[in-house]
């Protein structure tokens, strides 16, 4: 996994002798059959790792032990797996809630930095994120900016813009007020805006 790709889910309408030999799996897995388990982590671990990998970027030193935590938040939750869509998706659905839980945590810390009015930002030139996270040929700048921001600015674009939570949502999430997390948006689209500009000028 790359750049900014993102693991695809399998569809809910996968072929019935798939979503069958995975059932079968899960069955086994309930038997405490050892074999069982080894082959649940062959065959998920890659597209759990990558999900994960994608939404840590660059802090890699994080991801083992998320994606350690996620199979034993599986493994403890496999008797509620109902059977209605894939392993896959039930499994990412649980890394995704993990890392949310990973951006609560660090977006509830509070910011050093001094408030800043959105008016301030009001007409200064941004890029286009929606645009800019789906051309893979910007991929690998996008990412080296991302890379370059605070860890906190970060993680919010990419709940933002990348997995698409409203800032509403996000502050139901976060506890926070709505206008504080369109504060932290913006000084984050600032951060953003600024070593994009940066990065322009290396080339």
């Amino acid at each position: 996994m790359t750049g900014l790709e993102q693991p695809r889910p399998q569809p809910p309408d996968a072929p019935s002798s798939l979503l069958a030999e995975e059932r079968g799996l899960i069955a086994r897995l309930l038997r405490k059959d050892r074999k069982a388990a080894a082959e649940f982590i062959s065959r998920y671990s890659d597209s759990v790792y990558g999900f994960v990998r994608s939404r840590l970027a660059p802090r890699f030193d994080l991801v083992d032990d998320l994606v350690q935590e996620i199979f034993l938040s599986a493994w403890e939750s496999i008797h509620q797996f109902q059977g209605a869509g894939s392993v896959q998706g039930w499994l990412l659905g649980i890394a995704r809630h993990k890392v949310e839980d990973h951006y609560r945590a660090l977006l509830r810390v509070p910011e050093a930095t001094p408030e800043v009015e959105l008016e301030s930002l009001a007409g200064v030139m941004m890029p286009d994120f929606d645009g800019v996270l789906d051309q893979a040929q910007l991929q690998a700048k996008t990412w080296r900016v991302m890379a370059s921001l605070q860890e906190q600015y970060r993680m919010a674009l990419v709940w933002r813009y990348w997995d698409k939570i409203s800032a509403r949502e996000m502050a139901a999430r976060l506890g926070k007020t709505e206008k504080a997390v369109e504060r932290l948006l913006a000084r984050a689209r600032q951060q953003f805006r600024e070593r994009w500009g940066d990065a322009e000028k290396s080339f």
